[in-house]
């Protein structure tokens, strides 16, 4: 046991795909690593026997004694900082870190790093589309795709990392070129104790940043400490001085910044106000990296959107059906609401449902009153749903995801969209958010 108990001795603690990744990293660098897991085959075990059979792996349980003994323990996002386990070795000293502070220590080049309770997948993927244009090799990832010990490479000119709060968590200084949080709005509660430390974790992606991007509509996305650091903001307003917004000029709205039009919205592929805030932070984002205002503005009239975040699918009988089945918390669904809603000819159908993850969907109730006439209501939470949101629109409850569709689709009218945003997790009934966006796609089709 000599080898895991000496202080210098590094332990990864989660073998899924991150952590199989700083095994794979720290093994291309020549350092020891012993790797923990408190499943008794995690993932990537066989993988790790296969390619690294130096790696000694301890799986079935966390060993508090060895975990107090190490050096440093890089904690995968999975496993919270409030792990008793995790905390005794906190509490003797032991340094926990992330891949994502690991991944800062070793990037030579600028780094976007870019979080928030939605549109960080789009924003990431956009920002990256404006780099490859502008002619840089970049890389793109973090918690979208690639995990970010993957993509370290001596030729890579720029980072564009998307990152979750349970990254951030284990993350004391990113030190960034530029960082954003998009928006904030209660998700994870099963995993916080308060909405507070939830903000909290999203905000440690400011440390060490040269300068921020700002949501003007959003004030949780503000630093929460005031410092020297340069900023940018963006908007759906109209635009001061050094920021982006829209400008209206002859009944046509354009991105723009300051008193500069920059882009017809109409030229945008991606649709509702959500989508052109969007816009506008990667804008900002690739601005403070030196990127062309050319190659980004071509760019978004490219870009055609993510799928499964607010997704056109197909229309039928004169109804338009979207999928944002990525609507994984209530601010998401909340922000697809908001954007469809203006552009809807008549009203939203709103399919939402599954695991709640301890949110308070009382903070739909506007966004549902305002823009949507049927509520259908599926999966584990669903009665949750409904007493939330009772007395803002017709609700439907549904015995499946099937009958929610039929539903959906029997109470809209010429006119009217059917929305998918479920402002839950989906893994009372799919493998996946991807899973649970496939399966309306082929109900669709089937019309």
């Amino acid at each position: 046991m000599s080898i895991i108990t000496t202080d210098q001795q590094k332990i990864v603690i989660g073998l899924g795909k991150t952590g199989y990744s700083v095994v794979a990293f720290f093994a291309k660098k020549g350092i020891s690593v012993v790797v923990m897991d408190t499943r008794e085959e995690p993932p990537f075990a066989e993988a790790v026997r296969q390619n690294y059979p130096q790696v000694k792996m301890l799986l079935g349980g966390l060993d508090e004694s060895i975990l107090c003994a190490a050096g440093q323990i890089v904690l995968s996002p999975g496993l919270p900082l409030s792990t008793p386990e995790i905390q005794a070795a906190i509490n003797n000293k032991v340094e926990v870190v992330g891949d994502i502070q690991i991944f800062s220590n070793y990037a030579k080049s600028p780094v976007v790093a870019i979080t928030g309770s939605n549109a960080k997948s789009t924003v990431t993927t956009l920002v990256g589309e404006m780099a490859k244009n502008a002619g840089l090799i970049v890389a793109i990832g973090g918690n979208l795709g690639t995990p970010a010990l993957d993509l370290i490479e001596d030729d890579v000119e720029l980072y564009v990392m998307e990152l979750s709060s349970f990254q951030l968590e284990t993350t004391p200084s990113l030190m960034a070129s530029v960082a954003t949080v998009l928006n904030v709005s209660p998700d994870h509660l099963d995993r916080y104790d308060s909405y507070l430390h939830y903000h909290q974790a999203k905000h440690k992606i400011f440390n060490g940043c040269k300068s921020v991007v700002v949501n003007r509509d959003d004030a949780l996305s503000a630093p929460m400490i005031k410092s020297g650091v340069p900023h940018v903001s963006f908007g759906l307003g109209k635009p001061d001085l050094n920021q982006f917004g829209i400008l209206e000029q002859d009944t046509v709205a354009y991105l723009a910044k300051f008193n500069q039009p920059l882009l017809n919205v109409n030229e945008l592929k991606i649709k509702g106000s959500h989508n052109r805030s969007n816009a506008l932070s990667a804008l900002a984002l690739g601005e403070a990296v030196g990127l062309s205002m050319e190659s980004m503005l071509n760019s978004l009239k490219d870009f055609p959107g993510l799928e499964h975040r607010c997704q056109w699918v197909g229309d039928h009988a004169g109804v338009e059906y979207f999928n944002d089945s990525k609507g994984t918390n209530v601010g998401a669904s909340v922000a697809a609401m908001e954007g469809l809603g203006p552009e809807v000819q008549g009203e939203i159908v709103l399919m939402a449902g599954g695991v709640g993850k301890g949110a308070d969907f009382s903070f739909m109730q506007k966004a549902v009153s305002q823009y949507v006439k049927t509520l259908v209501l599926y999966g584990e939470d669903k009665n949750l749903l409904a007493q939330s949101l009772e007395g803002n629109a017709e609700i439907l409850l549904a015995e499946s995801f099937q009958d929610a569709f039929q539903l959906a689709t029997s109470n809209a009218k010429n006119g009217d969209a059917v929305l998918l945003s479920p402002a839950c997790a989906s893994f009372d009934m799919f493998n996946s958010f991807e899973h649970r966006g496939e399966a309306f796609k082929l109900l669709v089709e089937a019309l």
